[in-house]
C-alpha cells in the first residue's frame, strides 16, 4: 500500500513558507491507518519496548494504536498545566516557534524501555524533549518510530545511537 498517497501537502500552512502534510486523509482510512500501526509493531517488536511515549496530539494518535498492538502502556507527553500529578518538564525549540513539553514523574520506571512515537520527526527539537523526559524519568529510550521525517531538516542527527524507524522520507 502506498501510504504517501493518504497524506496530503498544504503550502504555507501555518505560516507562509511551511508545506505541512495533513496526515487527516491518512486517518480516514481504516485500510491505510491500520497498515501504517501495523508497519510501526512489526518495526517496534524487536526493540523489545514496554512502555510508549508520545506528544500531544497527532503523537497521540499513532502511539495508542500501536501500544494496543504491542501490548504495552502508553506515558502521555502534554503541554504544561495538562497533567494533574507531579511532572518534569523540558522546553525546546522546533521548527517554527518554542514549546515546552511535560511527563509524570510516576509514568516510567527505570527498568522501562520506551519507544518514541510521533507523526513527523522535522528538526528534531520534540524528539529530543521526549528523550530528556524519559532521561529524567531514569527509564532508557530503546528506539523512536515516525511515520514520517522530513529529511532536509536533519532531525535525526538529536537521536544519537538511538535507532530511529520511519515509514516515509520526505
Amino acid at each position: 500500500m502506498d501510504i504517501a498517497a493518504f497524506i496530503r501537502h498544504v503550502p504555507d500552512y501555518p505560516k507562509p513558507g511551511i508545506l505541512f502534510y495533513d496526515i487527516t486523509p491518512l486517518l480516514a482510512s481504516p485500510e491505510a491507518f491500520g497498515e501504517v500501526i501495523g508497519r510501526m509493531a512489526d518495526a517496534a517488536r524487536p526493540l523489545r519496548p514496554t512502555r510508549v511515549v508520545a506528544a500531544e496530539a497527532r503523537g497521540f494518535l499513532f502511539a495508542a494504536p500501536l501500544a494496543q498492538r504491542l501490548g504495552v502502556g502508553l506515558a502521555p507527553v502534554r503541554k504544561p498545566g495538562k497533567l494533574p500529578c507531579a511532572a518534569f518538564e523540558v522546553s525546546y525549540d522546533l521548527e517554527y516557534g518554542s514549546n515546552t513539553l511535560c511527563l509524570h514523574k510516576d509514568a516510567l520506571a527505570p527498568a522501562d524501555r520506551v519507544l518514541i512515537v510521533d507523526d513527523v520527526l522535522a528538526t528534531g527539537g520534540t524528539v529530543d524533549a521526549m528523550i530528556r523526559l524519559v532521561g529524567r524519568s531514569g527509564a532508557t529510550v530503546a528506539g523512536c518510530c515516525m511515520l514520517m521525517e522530513l529529511d532536509a531538516l536533519g532531525g535525526r542527527t538529536v537521536l544519537g545511537d538511538i535507532p530511529l524507524s520511519v515509514l516515509l522520507h520526505v
